[in-house]
């Protein structure tokens, strides 16, 4: 029997890696530990929160001394870190919340691991979720980013996950640390907190509400369907070989214009509106600083030595995408007005 620490578990993609896990694997006891920050929610995993192999945490990976406790007296034989800050504009405005996350919350995992595996550190795993930004920006439309790319991160939060990708390398070298690290393209699909783009203009096509474009629309991402990159994790995490980076990416490129346009097209239909009412609430706004112009992964490596493949073509996955939000409204509504954070507040503040 295993037990895996899965970090960030109540957030977007980590509460779909947390399902995958606990639904596919019964016999692995899966730990869910978050803070249960703003971007935290345990609604995301209601579905799941009474299965025998779930277990939920609630902590910060910024606390070394309660990480520490943790790891003795559960004795994990695996970790899988995405507990992150990850949206650009609040790493511009606050850029030492994530340093103290994405840096010094790393660190005080691989030391509460380092502790505890120090006397068998080849049977147990430390595997690192990390991101495309690190690798900075693609001018030529001919070039993408291959595992050997020469990190650039251009902001704040781009340059705490290189650091955290850094770190995890580092023990991996000096202390032998078993590692792994993926770095993937943009996601999307249910559960997405509405500060991030698919969401966001969901939230405010269905209000009537402006959808702020930066810039001209021009910047462009190579984006994966949430479920796919959970797959990826699994397939990484059972069968990457130590110390290895793979690439996740969903070989989809997509201007945010040409995107959100798609967006505005397809819940036209879905809500009965007529063609192009929705495309009439796009704003174009002042251009995000340090905004990258291009991303783009290569995933050959992952694909020819572990073959992942993304499952959905994007049309399928944003239709999906689409409908799941239209068929959970309260779930986008309380997310929005912040209700969602005082769901499980008594069960787990104070005790």
């Amino acid at each position: 029997m295993k037990k895996i620490l899965i970090t960030g578990g109540a957030g977007f993609i980590g509460s779909h890696v947390v399902r995958r896990f606990v639904t596919t694997y019964p016999t692995y006891q899966i730990y869910n530990l978050d803070a249960l920050t703003y971007a935290g929610n345990l609604e995301n995993l209601r579905d799941i929160e009474d299965s025998p192999n779930y277990h939920f945490v609630k902590g910060d990976i910024v606390d070394a001394a309660f990480l520490d406790q943790l790891f003795v007296e559960h004795t994990f034989d695996g970790v899988i870190h995405l507990a992150a800050e990850s949206h650009v504009d609040r790493s511009i405005s606050d850029p030492l919340s994530f340093v103290m996350t994405n840096v010094v919350g790393t660190v005080n995992l691989l030391n509460a691991a380092k502790k505890v595996w120090k006397d068998d550190l080849a049977s147990h795993l430390f595997y690192h979720v990390s991101t495309d930004e690190v690798y900075g920006e693609l001018h030529d439309p001919s070039e993408f980013f291959l595992e050997n790319t020469k990190y650039d991160p251009r902001s704040p939060y781009s340059a705490s996950k290189a650091s955290s990708d850094h770190f995890v390398r580092a023990y991996h070298n000096t202390y032998k640390m078993p590692v792994l690290i993926s770095n993937c393209s943009n996601n999307y699909g249910p559960n997405h907190f509405p500060e991030k783009l698919i969401p966001l203009m969901i939230h405010n096509i269905l209000n009537n509400k402006p959808l702020p474009v930066y810039g001209k629309g021009e910047n462009i991402r190579d984006w994966l369907f949430v479920e796919d990159h959970a797959r990826a994790i699994d397939t990484i995490f059972h069968h990457g070989q130590n110390g290895e980076t793979y690439n996740i990416g969903g070989h989809n490129e997509w201007t945010n214009i040409d995107l959100v346009k798609l967006l505005c097209k397809t819940m036209d239909e879905k809500l009965g509106r007529s063609p192009g009412s929705s495309e009439q609430l796009i704003q174009y706004v002042t251009d995000r600083a340090g905004h990258d112009l291009r991303y783009a992964i290569d995933a050959t490596k992952l694909k020819n030595e572990l073959g992942w493949l993304p499952s959905l073509q994007f049309a399928e996955g944003l239709e999906k995408t689409v409908d799941w939000y239209l068929a959970n409204e309260s779930w986008l509504d309380n997310v929005t007005s912040g209700a969602y954070q005082h769901y499980y507040e008594e069960m787990y503040e104070g005790r």
